[in-house]
């Protein structure tokens, strides 16, 4: 399988910091060595913005997400799967437009709801409207400027794992018609789900914040939430999407190794990414453009 890396080492628009340090520890750590020793020819490019005295956030991001759509764009029409590795989610939407499907899936993976405007939000966080933004409620003129980005239908996505929700969020989830699935109701209904949504997308965006797991193994950054998944329901899971769908990209966000002392974190993620990229393989439905 051709794999393609990239790198986009930021977290609140500042480079190598907190959950930025994740890509680059990711592969310093050997991520492309165990993905070349299991027979996937890899390559690795990073994402950086334009120089700026002072970057800001919010532009640094969207900065981003343009470049990093061109990247993923060209990663499809060589054949190879995107695997994103971002400090932020909001990189979500650059991988959404480069995979320039005309109507993608998105199978999101998260301890949190990433479903805040800067109407509801408390904290601020940019990074906590990365799907309201990917959905087309914030953010829409920037958004617009990343090439091919379109948002995606509301009933095109599937949260999952997701238990850490603000109250305006769980308020703005329950108006939507995005399917979220609790780590305890996605025991027990994710096979109806994953049904459902293919009954109307055949391409996914596979996003996997990997805070999404259980506290138990490992830590993974600061916004860690009690009761996620276990390694073994993740890699469950991630087995059924690829045996349902295309996997047009996917992403590994929000790794903060300050907290990952024992790499257990380091070691449970790239266990995660070879199961999507071996079944991939072995299924033949990588998306190639």
């Amino acid at each position: 399988m051709n794999v393609h890396i990239l790198s986009v080492p930021y977290d609140s628009g500042q480079r190598g910091v907190r959950m930025g340090a994740g890509p680059e520890h990711l592969l310093e750590a050997g991520l492309e060595t165990r993905l070349r020793t299991a027979g996937h020819a890899v390559a690795v490019e990073r994402i950086e913005p334009p120089a700026s005295d002072i970057p800001a956030e919010i532009a640094t991001a969207f900065e981003l997400a343009r470049t990093l759509s061109d990247s993923v764009r060209r990663a499809v029409e060589q054949g190879r799967l995107p695997v994103v590795l971002a400090g932020n989610c909001m990189t979500a939407l650059g991988t959404l437009a480069g995979i320039r499907d005309a109507e993608p899936g998105i199978i999101w993976f998260d301890a949190h709801g990433d479903f805040n405007t800067p109407e509801t939000t408390v904290g601020g966080f940019l990074d906590g409207m990365a799907l309201t933004a990917a959905t087309g409620r914030c953010w829409v003129q920037l958004a617009s400027s990343i090439p091919g980005f379109q948002p995606i239908n509301d009933r095109n996505v599937l949260m999952l794992g997701a238990r850490d929700l603000d109250p305006l969020e769980v308020v703005a989830l329950n108006s939507a018609e995005v399917a979220w699935l609790s780590p305890e109701l996605l025991r027990q209904s994710l096979d109806a789900e994953l049904d459902a949504l293919r009954a109307r997308v055949r391409t996914v965006y596979v996003h996997l914040d990997l805070d999404v797991l259980d506290p138990s193994v490992g830590k993974v950054n600061s916004y860690a939430a009690p009761d996620g998944l276990t390694l073994e329901e993740l890699r469950a899971t991630l087995g059924r999407i690829v045996q349902r769908f295309r996997v047009g990209a996917v992403a590994l966000t929000a790794y903060d190794p300050a907290y990952d002392g024992d790499g257990r974190v380091a070691r449970a993620a790239f266990d995660a990414l070879e199961t999507v990229v071996g079944e991939i393989s072995e299924a033949g439905m990588a998306d190639t453009g």
